[in-house]
């Protein structure tokens, strides 16, 4: 085994349990409240209301209500668009909570991170595999000529577009296997279930192999092999594995569940 990539699998595991385990990571998250659940713009345990208006959000909320937005009270009316960036940077605040607007094919939301949740008191840290070099191996990424979407289930029992870029070749133990991948800029995205799903892993994970060069060839590393952000919390979306993304062997390799 080379003691390089042990390391630096060991280092990137516990910047993985870092990143989940900090105040605005995905165990913070406690709720997703969608805007056409809530005509009247009140979310549950969230000050302010909330209405979506076409490309964006309107808030209105009065001083009393404790909410600021780009770190200033706010007492009257602002527009919102998506935010796009790290939760901690939210532009609306409630104390120590952060309001995350988000957009999903066309319909609103608000996500609620807080620092104090139980979920983050509770956290004892990720079972992963320790490093070993069998599951990671050469892969070639070939797109597809045209943007492909097709629609999965997601965590929360509804089915949306899963947008997919190309196919993701690699072999395992002698055998051939392909992945349909998203692309989120240079680098690569899969959703894949394997015969270890729910019996000794999660019921899916998440892989993003190295953005493929001129010719397509990228690493395939099963080590780093991530639960889904639903892992942590009830409240994320997460797509389902799209159809042949669940492999027909064990990938015993990379998060396997929660401690």
């Amino acid at each position: 085994m080379s003691s390089d990539a042990s390391d630096e699998w060991k280092k990137w595991h516990e910047q993985r349990v870092e990143s989940v385990a900090g105040p605005y990571g995905p165990l913070a998250l406690t709720g997703t409240h969608w805007l056409d659940d809530h005509p009247d713009g009140r979310l549950p345990d969230i000050p302010g209301v909330w209405t979506a208006d076409g490309d964006g959000v309107v808030l209105a909320a009065a001083a009393v209500d404790g909410l600021t937005v780009d770190g200033r009270p706010l007492d009257g009316e602002v527009r919102l668009a998506a935010d796009t960036g790290a939760a901690a940077a939210a532009r609306v605040a409630h104390g120590e909570r952060r309001l995350v607007v988000l957009v999903r094919e066309g319909l609103w939301g608000v996500r609620d991170f807080d620092p104090g949740a139980g979920t983050r008191r509770a956290f004892r840290g990720i079972d992963a595999t320790p490093y070993d070099p069998r599951w990671s191996v050469p892969g070639r990424f070939t797109p597809y000529g045209e943007d492909r979407t097709v629609r999965v289930r997601n965590h929360d029992g509804r089915e949306r577009g899963l947008g997919l870029a190309g196919s993701l070749a690699f072999a395992l133990d002698g055998r051939e296997f392909t992945l349909q991948v998203a692309a989120q800029g240079d680098v690569l995205w899969a959703v894949f279930a394997d015969s270890t799903s729910g019996d000794g892993s999660f019921r899916f994970r998440f892989l993003y192999p190295a953005a493929p060069d001129g010719q397509g060839r990228t690493t395939v590393d099963f080590n780093r092999a991530q639960l889904p952000p639903c892992a942590f919390a009830d409240h994320f979306i997460c797509p389902f594995p799209p159809p042949g993304n669940t492999l027909d062997i064990a990938i015993e390799a990379g998060e396997r569940n929660l401690v």
